[in-house]
């Protein structure tokens, strides 16, 4: 057969089958909530709740996922879930994926949160949301802001094992 012919051919089928490929519409992914998970050794570990909506007139299968979140532009944990489910057309899902945190983010993280705004910090997601068949997933890249908790109001401080005025000590 003839060498022009087969390159023309191949280069239509090719063609072809990118146009079959369609658009797809970007995964809407935030976080939705963070719990504190037991711990192992100098590590920390946390539950992250995501919000997954899907904006697709299909639904999107998943199997598994991976996830990195930075806070405050820095990384600070990673985690994996092999869960999978499906996200209804137009509609939402919470999945939860357990993170680990490193000791040296918690201690970088602790001298940041000291100087800082201890209210609120910027988090950058991104990661990999499996997929089923022959796309083999998504990526995603989102950004938001966590709300952090408040501490509780300070209470006054009453020194301990101090004398007081009605029981003077003897000495």
């Amino acid at each position: 057969m003839n060498p022009f012919i087969l390159l023309v051919s191949a280069l239509f089928l090719l063609l072809s089958g990118c146009a079959a490929l369609e658009r797809q519409d970007p995964l809407r992914i935030s976080v939705a909530g963070l719990e504190p998970l037991e711990g192992k050794g100098m590590e920390a570990r946390f539950a992250v709740h995501l919000r997954i909506q899907n904006h697709s007139e299909k639904p999107l299968d998943y199997d598994g996922i991976a996830l990195d979140l930075d806070l405050r532009g820095m990384s600070f944990a990673s985690g994996v879930s092999d869960q999978h489910g499906v996200v209804p057309r137009f509609g939402e899902t919470v999945i939860t994926v357990p993170v680990t945190v490193p000791a040296t983010a918690m201690i970088r993280h602790a001298f940041d949160f000291a100087t800082g705004d201890r209210t609120k910090a910027d988090y950058q997601l991104h990661g990999r949301l499996g997929g089923m068949g022959p796309i083999g997933g998504r990526r995603f890249d989102s950004k938001g802001e966590i709300m952090l908790p408040t501490p509780p109001e300070e209470m006054p401080y009453e020194p301990l094992n101090q004398p007081s005025a009605e029981h003077p000590s003897s000495n």
